[in-house]
């Protein structure tokens, strides 16, 4: 059955990388288990030589199977009637079942409303075609009340979609309600309200926690504390994963138990069971997933169970691969696979190692999640381009409540709806266990090495998987003596409570620092030992905290918000975790109004006041001179509110810092820029903060005019943008300035030496 996993997931990848040489691919794979069969039969009648043959074909069979599956559903994404009216960008009118709860997205210039729908008929151009298809709603607030299950109608303008579904609506007018949900799913919305119910008393943390924990209602999760949650490889609690359902099942069945239920009962209460939770955390792809991984854990804890839990993770691949091919490419099932098969292959060797001198009980407790990390440490770093260290020691000081955790939120959830003070004391119960979880990802992610950075090509992914086999070899012999088992542990807890220095980062003499977040804007100042002006903060907390701990900045005196887009905000957390924080200034435009109001509640929360930037005043903070030079004095405004007049509301600062000026421009467009230019003639720059991440947009004759021999540009690998532009930086290195750009070399530093200021690169 593993192998039949195997070869499964292998024909899905296969008809995914090379959906155009389908036929060609179904074609040749229907041909290889008749040659194999063929073969064998006249070879002889050697049983191992049949048996070998059969078990060939049967691997053919099933690869062929899901490729074709995975070819045909392809075709039915990108080639139906929908994906045709969307590559003609035609108005149409759906009916359609709401099939996602709605999620609100950032739409750009305003927040959006994403909705998924499964369209049973579309009219377009006087014509009514019936079918069914997925579409993914981008609508306005009207959508944010549809109910999962419910039927409706509604217009909009199509356009081309992906990631699996046929197209996109936009611009889509107010449902108009045809048909309530079944009443299966409206009393799965009553249990998932009653769990907000049961906590709506408690802490932020504790009132998000809760929901996540037990059905992945995740919406209100806190980005500061979801990034926490990642840097201490706790994110599996926050999402519907097989652990939740593997609790909240056997919750169930020892209940079962305890009320004499035996046999096949049982095995119905277990099948109503994993029935009730998909129902109650959505059947969507990931959490149908989800609960067939929680189903072969759940095997695992019965008799024989290594064997038997093997067999079913074989199958369950199969399966879910047969049902949703697509499951194939997403990293959840990878990493739901790698984690079982891990727990069931590694786990037992641990245990019986820990367990000649500790108790049974505590080894299992140790080497479920070690066993876990392991398995998945090679595509966590793939993704996310680190490697936890406290992973499992999180994932040990946290498992004692997470089982109570998960058991009161979902029992205070049924009992709130009947006996509302009982409820909200149970409710009370399942926020003190999640506000222990809270704590411990908060203070493990505060460890200066509680993450190593991994590159993610090819060979140091190559290195990570030789590292992982030679630890999973070598470990259950240091791990079978206490003394091998405490020193190790001593050594990994030096590891992660001392900061080790980045060899050659920070560069001697640095000023000014361009951190390699992503597709944002994050710029560190250097006023002192240890402490930074920081100007935007980028749109990922881990990846601006990473920037200041490789720079040893503990202290922040001033956070500069240019404006209030998500990649110039969404980071902050990242600066205010575990740093001592003096004042935050934002630009005077609260536009987008949801961003706006994100940093208030974040500044707040951390207990840093937050105000305007000061137009014009120049003031000296460590070693840092600033003056604001733009935008104009005025007023405190709103804004339209959409964000489309933000960029050119960006804060822009005139710094100087060990003798070198630089300019910070944020993203301003170039009527902005002409202003500027009008008020500040001859201005000269040794380094300039390219506007608005390298946009082609500029006004070429006033970033000429400036004659900066250095400029950095910060912007994504691979953004959908186009930045930076190739023709601004043609410009740029013709009027004779150096450009360090943070897509191509990672962290830019520009560094002073002997009184000439140069760019230096961390990669």
């Amino acid at each position: 059955m593993p192998l039949l996993g195997a070869a499964a997931w292998a024909g899905a990848l296969a008809a995914t990388a090379w959906g155009g040489l389908g036929p060609a691919l179904v074609g040749l794979g229907a041909l290889v288990p008749a040659i194999v069969l063929v073969a064998a039969r006249r070879a002889g009648r050697s049983d191992g030589l049949r048996r070998w043959a059969a078990t060939v074909a049967a691997l053919a069979v099933v690869a062929l199977a899901v490729a074709s599956l995975t070819w045909v559903r392809g075709l039915a994404v990108t080639e139906g009637p929908l994906a045709e009216l969307a590559h003609e960008r035609a108005r149409v009118e759906l009916v359609a079942t709401v099939v996602s709860d709605p999620r609100q997205v950032d739409g750009g210039f305003e927040p959006r409303t994403a909705v998924r729908l499964q369209v049973t008929e579309v009219t377009a151009r006087g014509v009514v075609v019936r079918l069914r298809s997925a579409v993914l709603v981008l609508g306005d607030d009207a959508w944010r009340g549809v109910e999962l299950g419910e039927r409706v109608r509604a217009g909009g303008r199509l356009a081309p979609g992906d990631r699996g579904v046929s197209a996109l609506l936009t611009g889509a007018t107010e449902p108009e309600r045809l048909a309530r949900p079944d009443l299966w799913w409206r009393g799965a919305a009553v249990v998932r309200q009653g769990i907000r119910e049961a906590v709506a008393g408690r802490p932020a943390d504790q009132r998000a926690l809760v929901p996540a924990l037990v059905d992945g209602d995740d919406a209100a999760l806190d980005p500061g504390l979801e990034a926490d949650f990642r840097t201490t490889g706790l994110t599996h609690l926050t999402a519907v994963s097989g652990t939740n359902l593997t609790l909240v099942v056997g919750f169930l069945l020892v209940l079962a138990r305890w009320c004499r239920v035996r046999g096949r009962w049982l095995l119905l209460v277990g099948a109503l069971g994993i029935c009730g939770f998909v129902l109650l955390a959505r059947t969507e792809p990931s959490v149908v997933r989800a609960a067939t991984m929680g189903a072969v854990g759940l095997l695992a804890l019965g008799s024989n169970g290594r064997h038997r839990a093997l067999r079913a993770l074989g199958l369950a691949v199969v399966v879910l691969l047969l049902v949703q091919p697509a499951l194939a490419t997403t990293a959840g099932f990878a990493l739901s696979v790698l984690a079982t098969a891990g727990i069931v292959l590694l786990g037992p060797g641990l245990r019986d190692a820990l367990a000649r001198w500790m108790p049974r009980w505590c080894a299992e407790a140790v080497a479920v999640p070690a066993a876990a990390q392991v398995a998945c440490t090679p595509l966590v770093a793939a993704i996310s381009g680190e490697v936890s260290l406290v992973a499992v020691v999180a994932n040990l000081l946290v498992a004692p409540v997470v089982g109570p955790a998960t058991v009161l939120g979902l029992v205070g959830g049924l009992v709130v709806l009947v006996l509302p003070p009982v409820g909200l004391v149970l409710g009370w119960g399942a926020g003190a266990c999640v506000g222990w979880i809270a704590a411990v990802a908060r203070r493990g992610a505060d460890l200066p090495a509680a993450s190593l950075g991994w590159g993610t090509g090819p060979a140091s992914l190559l290195l990570l998987v030789v590292l992982c086999v030679l630890l999973v070899l070598v470990a259950p012999r240091v791990l079978a003596r206490p003394r091998s088992t405490l020193l190790c542990c001593a050594v990994l807890g030096v590891a992660v409570c001392v900061r080790l220095p980045t060899p050659g980062w920070p560069p001697p003499g640095w000023v000014l620092v361009a951190c390699d977040v992503g597709q944002g804007d994050a710029l560190v100042l250097r006023s002192g030992p240890g402490s930074a002006v920081v100007v935007d903060a980028g749109p990922d907390p881990p990846a601006v905290e990473g920037c200041l701990d490789r720079l040893g900045v503990t202290e922040v005196p001033l956070v500069v918000l240019t404006h209030f887009h998500a990649d110039h905000v969404d980071g902050l957390p990242g600066v205010l975790a575990g740093r001592r924080v003096g004042l935050v200034e934002t630009s005077r435009t609260l536009d987008p109004s949801a961003g706006s109001q994100q940093v208030r509640e974040q500044s707040a929360a951390a207990a840093v006041p937050a105000s305007a930037a000061p137009y014009g005043t120049t003031r000296t903070v460590g070693e840092v001179r600033l003056q604001a030079v733009w935008p104009r004095p005025g007023p405190v405004v709103a804004g339209p509110g959409d964000g489309s007049a933000a960029n050119d509301a960006s804060v822009v600062l005139l710094a100087e810092v060990g003798g070198v000026r630089i300019l910070l421009t944020g993203d301003i467009e170039p009527p902005s820029q002409a202003l500027l230019a009008r008020a500040l003639p001859g201005l000269h720059v040794d380094v300039l903060k390219v506007p608005h991440h390298g946009s082609r947009y500029q006004d070429l004759d006033w970033l000429e005019s400036l004659e900066a021999p250095l400029a950095v540009v910060s912007a994504g690998a691979d953004n959908d943008y186009g930045h930076p532009a190739p023709d601004l930086l043609d410009a740029l290195e013709d009027a004779g300035t150096e450009v360090g750009r943070t897509d191509e070399q990672g962290d830019v530093a520009v560094v002073v030496e002997a009184g000439e200021a140069r760019l230096v690169t961390r990669d």
